[in-house]
């Protein structure tokens, strides 16, 4: 080893502590200090230190913990000093002590022994490796113990037993100078192996080996939850309870003396180290008070809104208010499928898949926004391809569909139907759905009998006005109806609707049921699993992937699920090689200027914006049920080179195939499925096609305010654009014409989430009431 650093190590690459020490010499000494070694510096052309430089250091000491000395340091640094000018001007500057700073130390620990957690009763290694100027001696300590046997620079012990975990350092002698290691702690975790099983991990790698197991609990006694992971370094450890951190809880077991009921909820804990993160099982604690609580097998929710009606007027608040109670639903562990602008067979077939996610003990929900009407008690929900006007024959009976719910023993059925009620003069069907007599049943209707429903207009996407108010009562831990009814007392304060909506709850609930309730896996586990891989299959999204061309260039394709028949894809160019000096790239065979938008917003992905990567190109793809075979389409690049004598552009393509993504594969376009919805819900005469009949008073309507109605709602409206993939595809996707590629032409602004008309309900004052009016009929 050199008597000193090497002479042509740049200042700015020397290591911390040794910056530290020197820093705090040359600050303290007021003869020998930093001004002097900066008079000195700037009287070499070769570094310029100037006065204003000069000053600019002095300046740190009115900083907390400012250091002249580091900021004269980093100057020098930045303009080539080295560390043998460095030890020349410390020479000059004569102190010693600055120059004994650059001096290698007669010993020094290279390796540090690294903390680590393991299972018991495998082999346990920590390493601690030095260097000095005459040979170097090692004793390791448990704590203040010494580790008997323990004088190499590895520390074994095989097998590791629990009482040997604990804190561990090393003690390093070198003549008569002495070096501690860093302290490493030791964490044994006592797991019982299956038989043929076992557990390896490589250093920087974790694996989570203990995850924390539901319980149920009465009010005051203790909650213990234990997790643990394998891994070098050891893991951190951070406990959450609904999503959030819960304070002071950093250890593998979390314990909670005389618990109360506000402490139940979903807890995980997140494992992390310097290089990953992971997380365990997300677990129910429930601490049963006086009342009982309930607990589901599973939670189901279907979410329907349809706006884009082909022969009706159409809606804007449906898209996203599913969006939102999508959200809301899946913060509650609900396996959600949402779905926008359905036609009737569509909807038919996506009520028998949801009826497939359906047995003994699941809660289940369906939520429907969009046209409906009300007859004899029955109520109808409208598809998109309804004909002007319809009949039952063209709609949905949500009682039919409970009927079938009802046959699958599900321990809790809520409706929430976000629709007018008011009765269609063109059907004169009458009831011929018999319920029987369940208490798990709960309606909730956005307006009362023979009444509409409403949403709100305004200068940026709103709600309507159900679930305006819905969602910020739909995490509540309460029983459903109690939810409700509070939700039906917000309503019923809002200027705005007051005589015109008001919430009506039916219900046969006799228990405490809560969209709170946990998940405890009943007997019929097998069943839950096959239905789980079902819904999964509503919700895979290709894998990203990379596209390398001929020309060196590489293009990433990024998916994402805005809902589940609305899907996302941006387009980045990654690698672009030097000599390119032009490089785009846009995918889907259609114009540019129609697709590949720069931003989210343009192509219309405004509920996702926030969470889709910059610096993108974005193109929106929905109604994907009606895509009948797999998905192919054609990335295209053109360039040009800096060598090219003119400035027409190369083109190159890649053919890129993502199967059926989403709820594709369910295959719902198919005109005949199962007979069970389609013969539940189908009433006895056949549809009309009248081509003539104005909106009739069941259609969902539309509350405006301000003096310039339609251009506000022209501003809001999405303008879709549509595109035949048949037509620009070339039959690629075998004949599927009907998937849509959106963009907006009139943007509301760059919104990443839905505004509502107003956060404050008191903000809506005379001057806004008094504007209000109905859409006309």
């Amino acid at each position: 080893m050199s008597d000193s650093l090497e002479r042509s190590t740049k200042i700015n690459s020397l290591k911390e502590p040794v910056v530290k020490r020197l820093c705090e010499v040359l600050d303290k000494s007021s003869t020998k200090g930093w001004r002097k070694l900066g008079e000195i510096v700037g009287n070499d052309r070769r570094f310029k230190v100037s006065s204003d430089d000069m000053e600019m250091c002095s300046l740190k000491v009115l900083e907390l913990e400012g250091s002249p000395s580091l900021m004269l340091l980093r100057l020098m640094g930045e303009r080539g000093c080295t560390t043998g000018h460095l030890m020349d001007y410390l020479q000059t500057l004569g102190n010693s002590e600055a120059l004994q700073c650059l001096k290698p130390p007669a010993l020094q620990i290279l390796i540090q022994p690294q903390s680590v957690s393991i299972i018991c009763g495998h082999n346990l290694r920590l390493s601690c490796h030095a260097v000095g100027k005459s040979p170097v001696q090692y004793q390791w300590f448990k704590s203040k113990e010494e580790v008997p046997n323990s004088f190499s620079p590895d520390l074994v012990i095989s097998p590791v037993q629990m009482k040997d975990a604990g804190f561990y350092i090393c003690r390093v002698n070198c003549g008569d100078a002495f070096e501690f290691s860093h302290w490493a702690q030791v964490d044994v975790l006592n797991v019982t192996l299956c038989y043929g099983q076992s557990y390896h991990f490589l250093d920087g790698r974790q694996k989570v080996v203990i995850q924390p197991q539901s319980q149920r609990l009465h009010v005051g006694e203790d909650l213990q939850l234990e997790c643990g992971a394998v891994g070098r370094p050891i893991p951190r450890y951070q406990w959450h309870r609904n999503g959030v951190p819960i304070p002071n809880s950093t250890k593998r077991k979390l314990m909670i003396p005389h618990v109360m009921q506000e402490q139940q909820g979903r807890y995980r804990c997140e494992i992390s180290s310097s290089s990953e993160r992971m997380w365990t099982n997300e677990v129910d604690v429930v601490i049963d008070d006086i009342y009982a609580i309930g607990e589901a097998t599973d939670k189901v929710a279907l979410l329907i809104g349809n706006l884009s009606y082909q022969n009706h007027p159409q809606l804007k608040a449906p898209m996203v208010d599913v969006y939102d109670l999508t959200n809301l639903l899946r913060q509650l562990n609900f396996k959600v499928v949402s779905l926008l602008d359905l036609t009737e067979s569509e909807m038919r077939n996506a009520v028998d898949e949801f009826l497939l996610l359906l047995h003994k003990g699941v809660y289940g929900l369906l939520y429907y926004a969009g046209h409906g009407y009300e007859n004899y008690g029955n109520s109808f929900m409208v598809p998109v391809d309804a004909p002007n006007p319809y009949r039952s024959a063209n709609c949905l009976c949500v009682q039919s569909i409970l009927k079938l719910m009802q046959e699958k023993e599900t321990d809790l059925n809520v409706f929430l139907l976000d629709m007018c009620r008011k009765r269609n003069i063109h059907d004169d069907s009458t009831s011929n759905v018999v319920l029987r007599v369940t208490a798990n049943i709960v309606f909730g209707y956005a307006t009362c009998q023979d009444a509409e429903a409403f949403e709100l207009s305004s200068t940026g996407f709103t709600n309507g006005v159900f679930v305006k108010f819905l969602k910020k009562r739909l995490l509540d831990d309460e029983k459903i109806t109690v939810v409700l009814d509070r939700v039906a007392e917000d309503m019923g304060q809002f200027d705005a609707t007051k005589g015109k909506q008001a919430l009506e709850i039916r219900s046969s609930l006799s228990e405490r049921r809560a969209l709170t309730d946990p998940i405890l896996p009943g007997d019929s586990a097998d069943l839950a699993h096959a239905h789980s891989r079902q819904w999964a299959k509503a919700h895979e999204l290709p894998e990203s992937m990379c596209l390398n061309f001929d020309c060196g260039a590489q293009i990433k394709l990024g998916f994402a699920a805005e809902f589940s028949n609305v899907l996302v894809i941006y387009t980045h160019i990654v690698k672009k090689p030097t000599d390119m000096s032009f490089c785009q790239a846009h995918d889907l065979d259609v114009d540019p200027k129609l697709m590949n938008r720069e931003t989210p917003e343009e192509t219309g992905i405004y509920l996702l914006s926030s969470s889709l990567p910059q610096h993108c190109l974005y193109t929106r793809l929905s109604s994907l049920q009606k895509l009948r075979e797999e998905l192919v389409f054609t990335v295209c690049l053109q360039g040009t080179f800096t060598a090219m004598d003119d400035d027409h552009p190369i083109h190159w393509t890649k053919s890129v195939n993502i199967g059926k993504p989403l709820i594709a594969r369910l295959d719902l376009h198919r005109a005949m499925r199962r007979n069970s919805c389609l013969q539940t819900c189908l009433m006895p005469h056949s549809p009309s096609h009248s081509p003539c009949h104005s909106p009739g008073p069941e259609h969902r309507h539309h509350l405006y305010h301000g003096s310039h109605q339609a251009q506000d709602y022209n501003r809001l409206s999405p303008q879709h654009r549509y595109l035949d993939i048949g037509e620009h595809l070339q039959g690629a996707v075998g004949g599927c014409g009907d998937i849509y590629y959106e963009n907006l032409s009139h943007s509301p602004g760059r919104l990443s989430i839905p505004i509502e008309t107003t956060d404050d309900i008191n903000e809506l004052q005379t001057v806004f009431i008094n504007s209000l009016q109905l859409q006309p009929q």
